[in-house]
Order: C-alpha cells, then structure tokens, then sequence
C-alpha cells in the first residue's frame, strides 16, 4: 500500500538518498583506508616466506662449501713444506 501523502513521499526519499549516500561514503573511506595501508606497506622491505626460505636454503648451501673449502685448503697448507 502507497502514501499518497507528500510529505511521506519526500521524507522515503530523502531516507533513500541518505542511505545511498552513506553507503557511497564507507565505500570511499574503506578504499582510501585501504590505500594509505598500501603506501604505509609499500616503503617497507616485506619478502613472502618463500623468498625467504629459498635465500636462507642458498645460505646455508653456501656457508657448507665455504667450510669444505677452508678444511681442504687447512689440509693442502699442512703438506707444504715447512719454511
């Protein structure tokens, strides 16, 4: 059932339109939260947990054959002979 009342018919629209325009407004304040939150982030030095595995396994790899080759060049110094 229809107002046919005017005064009804304008307070439904600008209910309405006040809505719309609330909804429109946290849209925009969640978009704009969501930007400032990306510029904040974007500055920092963040690497995903994969990155970071693979490095420190490449570390790791890397710190095993620095050792194998310290120990071997410990065991060719110790056959020169002595001055």
């Amino acid at each position: 059932m229809q107002s046919e009342n005017p005064i009804i018919a304008d307070f439904v629209k600008i209910a309405n339109s006040a809505a719309g325009t609330m909804a429109g407004m946290g849209r925009e304040a969640r978009e704009s939260a969501r930007e400032r939150m990306r510029e904040a982030m974007g500055g920092m030095d963040f690497v995903a947990r994969e990155e970071f595995e693979t490095v420190k396994a490449m570390a790791q790899k890397a710190r095993e054959q620095a050792d194998a080759l310290e120990a071997r060049l410990a065991e060719l110094e110790a056959k020169l002979p002595k001055k």
